[in-house]
């Protein structure tokens, strides 16, 4: 992630959706199982602290995600809309650590996943009920901007989406898909950037640190060396 770091700055950004801090569990979709850490919270939380540090460290903000947490999400949201069914008990115990553990962050990302114990219709992106939790009993007080508002996990055009999003307590939508008509409706529909959700802008561009110099050839060595010797324990 330090590496990462040095090639975003290299070509001016200075933001990465990145870490995954979900927690891979029995019902884990394959397309994010291979983007999850662990099933072990407490390891989870261990190496995202350290991308993340990497990432501030050179100079770029990390956003968390998928809040409060995917790893017990049934489906792709790329193409569904999935569903945890866990109680809200086996949900603090597990997938809610790491959210608990990294609240402090200035970044993080919603997920497009119902969770029946806070809301049993809404995805968290678009419930009110879920981002309160994660607000008031999480306490995730960052700037929390919407996972891709196109998946189709979420349903309506992409004007409903968007105000439904900013309604239920997303500051920003994200939107990936680059068709112009798309982004311009949701442009539309996000509104301007006031209120709470400006200061907690403010409060995340205020948390960007002047990159820290490294040697470059010294780091990809030993991330080859780690690479390699990954693959001789496979």
């Amino acid at each position: 992630h330090r590496l990462m770091a040095a090639e975003l700055r290299a070509v001016g950004v200075d933001g990465n959706c990145a870490p995954v801090i979900d927690v891979a569990g029995p019902d884990t979709h394959p397309f994010l199982q291979r983007r999850i850490w662990s099933a072990d919270p407490q390891r989870v939380v261990e190496l995202a602290v350290a991308a993340a540090e990497a990432l501030l460290a050179g100079g770029v903000l990390p956003v968390i995600k998928h809040l409060p947490g995917h790893g017990a999400g049934n489906a792709d949201s790329h193409h569904d809309l999935p569903r945890v069914t866990l109680p809200l008990e086996a949900l603090e115990a597990r997938d809610f650590v790491p959210v608990r553990a990294m609240a402090g962050l200035p970044l993080g990302m919603s997920a497009h996943v119902v969770y029946e114990a806070l809301d049993p219709v809404l995805p968290a992106t678009i419930s009110a009920p879920v981002i309160r939790y994660l607000r008031e009993e999480l306490a995730f007080d960052g700037l929390l901007m919407t996972d891709d508002i196109g998946m189709n996990a979420l349903g309506g055009s992409m004007e409903e989406r968007t105000a439904r999003a900013r309604a239920a307590g997303c500051d920003v939508v994200l939107h990936c898909s680059g068709i112009l008509m798309e982004m311009q409706a949701v442009a539309g529909a996000a509104g301007t950037l006031e209120g709470a959700a400006r200061t907690r802008a403010g409060a995340a561009l205020a948390a960007r640190r002047t990159p820290v110099a490294i040697d470059i050839a010294a780091l990809e060595a030993e991330f080859e060396a780690f690479g390699d010797a990954v693959e001789g324990q496979a």
